[in-house]
């Protein structure tokens, strides 16, 4: 069966430059995770990285820029470094097109340029739509500045993954602080906050009326919808009684919002999301480099999990390829 796994990241040199040339504050979590043997998988797009996939069983990456992606570069830059990136992408699908895919980065930075940006990159680069992480400094993905980004990944029909980042100083402070300098920021990271972070996001679109507004948004969450759908009643129920919304936040689960694991081999997680969201809107992803275990982990939980025959040829493949289809139409 075929697998397609659509978070699977890169992180350039020139990228590294730029992040460490940004005012603050920087994202203190790249020196950490993106390091090393994994720092070498990041930057490869070549036949290491091919290597690696047929090893885990897969047939395609969805190449797409790690985080914090060009969300904390100035203007200009986040500019600049998102044509270098997406044109880098794009030229990797070129040299093996049968074995990556990509989605663009996008300049949020300067709102004016990142719809440009996406249209360029899906239009004249053909990648798949675009990884965002979310806030861009204090701007939230409902800011009326990024509204018009939003518009034109509807129009295309093409999806945005939101992909955690590092929770801002502030809170990092407030919520995630005094246990101990590593402890903390483990805690503000990729042990909690990330998937805070994302999930509201989420949360968030649905709330300020996005989905209302383009009923044919498509959002991608990974890491199993980002802790926010495992207490989507709760959430469900507040926000039916505040705000006056087209639909309950589960209509929109079902109608704007695919989720995939990011590595998370677990069948119970998968289950609750099945139940949410149903199997038409469940996409397959290995979070590469950060999650590569040796020994086919990826494909051998695609073949043993418990699933109908319909449900795990969408989770491999086939509801991404239907979910694209529009872009390509």
């Amino acid at each position: 069966m075929r697998l397609i796994a659509i978070e699977e990241h890169i992180l350039p040199l020139h990228v590294r430059e730029a992040w460490a040339s940004a005012p603050p504050p920087h994202d203190p979590v790249s020196a950490i995770a993106d390091g090393g043997e994994t720092g070498e998988r990041l930057a490869d797009l070549g036949e290491h990285r091919l290597a690696l996939m047929d090893e885990q069983g897969v047939d395609v990456q969805v190449l797409s820029l790690t985080t914090p992606g060009l969300h904390n570069l100035e203007p200009r830059s986040a500019v600049e470094e998102a044509r270098r990136v997406n044109d880098l992408i794009a030229d990797a699908c070129n040299r093996h097109p049968t074995r990556f895919q990509g989605f663009a980065a996008v300049p949020t930075a300067d709102p004016d340029a990142a719809p440009r940006e996406l249209e360029r990159a899906v239009r004249e680069l053909g990648l798949k739509g675009a990884l965002v992480c979310g806030r861009t400094r204090e701007r939230h993905l409902d800011h009326p500045a990024l509204q018009p980004m939003l518009a034109k990944a509807a129009e295309l029909g093409v999806p945005l993954f939101i992909h955690p980042q590092t929770p801002s100083p502030e809170v990092r402070q407030a919520n995630y602080s005094g246990i101990g300098a590593q402890a903390d920021l483990a805690l503000a990271a990729f042990g909690l906050g990330w998937h805070y972070e994302a999930g509201l996001e989420w949360v968030r679109l649905a709330a300020a009326g996005v989905f209302d507004e383009l009923p044919g948004l498509q959002i991608i969450l990974g890491h199993w919808g980002e802790v926010v759908l495992f207490y989507l009643e709760r959430t469900e129920a507040v926000l039916n009684r505040a705000l006056k919304l087209d639909r309950s936040l589960g209509d929109y689960a079902r109608r704007n919002l695919y989720v995939t694991g990011s590595g998370m081999w677990s069948e119970p997680y998968l289950k609750r999301c099945l139940e949410i969201v149903g199997p038409d809107r469940l996409l397959f992803s290995t979070d590469f480099p950060y999650q590569y275990r040796p020994g086919r982990e990826p494909r051998r939980f695609l073949e043993t999990v418990d699933l109908d025959d319909a449900a795990r040829r969408g989770l491999a493949f086939a509801n991404w390829e239907r979910l694209i289809g529009a872009a390509a139409d």
